[in-house]
């Protein structure tokens, strides 16, 4: 194609994509159709990855195929492995996407679907993606360095310090809430639990081929996945259906904490191509699969987006959470638009398996661009129920009240919706109610299961699609626990060299063994004590899971911006610092508000000092302690973040105005061996 018919193709491309934006971000009256939405995101994306990326990886990081990477100067058969690009991708998508692209964008949508839209695609494309670019490439230069290890290395003793404690303090908690939410959307079904389990011994069949019996032969270990994976979804469905069998899967909350946890401490230490990588490159088929056959969905029934683009609860006072449009759509979104956690994969696991620098686009951007379509999947979900519909599943009790007070309250908000409509749509998912089912999970479950029954079954299929969506749910958030263990291993490990240099060697069993077991000790322990107790455990640290997430991502954008202009690229140092200092404003300001507001629904010591004002029983005793916790954790992460961010300040003007000398501590270049497969 000649330059300038491809510059007309790009040209049409922009064009469309700032058509859609426009409409859905200026329409107003009738409601729109998702199409709208589908095509301001196709476009927004193709043109992010293609020239957006493409700018970040020849000016910025200036991508070299030639240099070798860590998987093939440091392979040990383990950890350091080089890698087909397409199972590093699976692997990459698999580890990052977990519960945030579900179920924020379906709670942000309290406040309309505009807010949520506009945010999801300027957010991915310019903070999220390019976050998640850069860690990846410049741990890939530094021997697959953790994000921990690279703050201690550019930013001092001092922000090393600090940022190491903040990013386990808010890994432990990411991993503790994900588990928690695991084992809510697995226990007491089979179908779901069932199909999960199949996954670990079709991993390592999977793992086993690529490995010992077909090496290399990609195409054909997905074929057999995508198969096997297609049957243990029947299976479960079958095994749903009959009682013998759906007993044996019918586990409870307790039975599912350990098996969770012996999962995440098997995935930790055995060798990451037998079972990790395998798995996510599974996961990511039914991942992509199943989103892939949302949007066609979309497109074939093309519906229409009920919610209001803009609803009556930016003020704050929403049902679902309490908090204005600014700056709460935005902490509850998080991985739709930008996660700190995926920093965290990517100077993990990923960049011990990346064979050329050249693939890191593809991986790091492209995989962040990946999820956050799924984050406008799910807006759509949301958005294609009625709005009284839609609030009557998200609302707690304790707000709109139950069943019929709820749709009393919720019509009187200008929603109608009626509780002979609520039985029969619980009634067509096969749930005894969907009122007050709080979380986001199950709204996107019905969602979801609306749009598949109208274009594959009919109604009379509603309730598989609905079963279904609750298992993919799950799906998509275990694959963040084993690869998130093994991250956290990587840091204690690296923290444990300077001590004992035998503990930094991330091929050493005994070390794997101990690290493992004390990091999948620290999160379960919260994990079980929030199963045992519903009021303590990880469920008092569950509001910070917003925050600290966002908090993670400051400290990520703090270490790129530093490597940035330490590498002499100060003038495109603004690629990563206007995301910083928009993250900055948002997270200090919902910590703030955490904290200090004085309303009850919003601040921790507001709530904290209302609940002891009522009648003091066990369970508000806990509550009140539980919501000053909660404060303390945050103020306390809050100092943290705020000094890395003053130390990382200081690096920067030490090497902008010549007073700090210049190191950047790179791997040696060495020349690959895969150079002949240079494309």
């Amino acid at each position: 194609m000649n330059k300038g018919l491809w510059a007309l193709v790009w040209g049409l491309v922009a064009a469309v994509a700032f058509g859609a934006v426009a409409f859905v971000a200026l329409h107003r009256g009738e409601p729109i159709n998702a199409l709208w939405l589908v095509t301001a995101a196709t476009c927004a994306y193709a043109l992010g990855y293609r020239f957006y990326a493409r700018f970040i990886a020849a000016k910025i990081l200036a991508l070299d195929a030639l240099r070798a990477t860590p998987a093939e100067r440091l392979e040990n058969g383990r950890d350091f492995l080089v890698t087909n690009k397409w199972v590093v991708f699976g692997h990459h998508f698999a580890a990052i996407a977990g519960p945030g692209p579900l179920v924020g964008p379906v709670l942000a949508a309290q406040f309309g679907y505009l807010p949520g839209t506009l945010w999801i695609l300027a957010g991915a494309v310019f903070a999220g993606c390019v976050q998640d670019f850069v860690i990846l490439l410049f741990s890939v230069r530094r021997d697959g360095k953790s994000l921990t290890e690279m703050a201690k290395e550019e930013t001092g003793t001092l922000g090393g310090l600090v940022a190491y404690a903040a990013v386990i303090a808010i890994l432990l908690i990411l991993l503790a809430v994900v588990a928690l939410v695991v084992v809510n959307a697995l226990k007491d079904s089979p179908w779901g639990t069932f199909t999960i389990a199949m996954t670990i011994p079709i991993a390592l069949l999977m793992g086993l081929y690529l490995r010992r019996i077909r090496p290399g032969k990609v195409l054909e270990v997905s074929a057999l996945g995508f198969v096997l994976v297609l049957l243990a979804i029947w299976g479960g469905q079958w095994i749903s259906q009959h009682p013998t069998p759906a007993h044996a899967f019918t586990l409870s909350a307790q039975s599912l904490a350990i098996a969770i946890i012996i999962y995440a401490f098997a995935a930790s230490v055995v060798p990451v191509w037998l079972l990790l990588a395998p798995r996510d490159y599974l996961s990511t088929f039914v991942k992509l699969g199943t989103i892939g056959l949302l949007g066609i969905g979309i497109v074939a029934i093309h519906p229409t987006l009920h919610m209001p683009a803009l609803t009556r609860f930016i003020d704050g006072t929403g049902p679902v959470f309490a908090g204005r449009i600014f700056p709460f759509a935005f902490i509850t979104i998080a991985c739709g638009a930008i996660s700190g956690f995926h920093s965290l994969i990517s100077s993990g696991t990923t960049p011990k398996l990346i064979a050329r620098e050249t693939e890191s686009p593809l991986v790091g951007y492209g995989a962040m661009m990946c999820e956050s379509a799924v984050a406008v999947m799910a807006i759509i979900a949301a958005c294609v129920l009625q709005p009284g519909v839609y609030f009557a599943i998200n609302s707690p009790a304790g707000i709109v009240g139950q069943a019929a007070a709820a749709t009393t309250t919720i019509t009187n908000w200008g929603f109608p919706v009626s509780a002979a409509e609520m039985q029969s749509l619980a009634h067509a998912v096969g749930e005894q109610t969907l009122f007050n089912r709080t979380g986001g999970a199950p709204a996107f479950a019905v969602g979801m299961a609306h749009i598949f029954s109208q274009t594959l079954g009919g109604g009379t299929v509603m309730a598989i699609w609905y079963h279904f969506a609750v298992m993919f749910e799950a799906l998509f958030i275990l694959t963040i626990l084993d690869a998130g263990t093994r991250v956290a291993r990587f840091m204690i490990q690296d923290a444990l060299g300077h001590i004992y240099e035998p503990l930094g060697r991330t091929s050493w069993y005994p070390s794997i063994t101990f690290t493992s077991a004390l990091i999948v000790a620290a999160w379960g322990f919260f994990l079980w004590q929030g199963v045992k107790d519903p009021l303590g455990g990880i469920n008092s640290l569950w509001p910070l899971f917003g925050i600290a997430n966002q908090l993670l991502a400051t400290v990520a954008l703090c270490v790129a911006t530093t490597i940035i202009i330490k590498m002499h690229r100060a003038k495109y140092a603004a690629v990563t610092l206007i995301p910083l200092a928009w993250l900055v404003a948002v997270t200090f300001t919902a910590s703030w508000q955490k904290i200090f507001d004085p309303s009850p629904r919003i601040g921790f010591l507001a709530q904290a000092k209302a609940l002891a004002w009522g009648p003091t029983t066990s369970a508000t005793s806990r509550l009140i302690f539980n919501n000053r916790l909660d404060a303390a954790v945050t103020c306390l992460l809050l100092v943290m973040v705020a000094l890395v961010l003053i130390e990382s300040g200081r690096h920067w003007m030490g090497v902008l105005t010549g007073r700090k000398q210049v190191l950047v501590k790179e791997a040696p270049f060495v020349m690959t061996r895969l150079a002949e497969e240079r494309t």
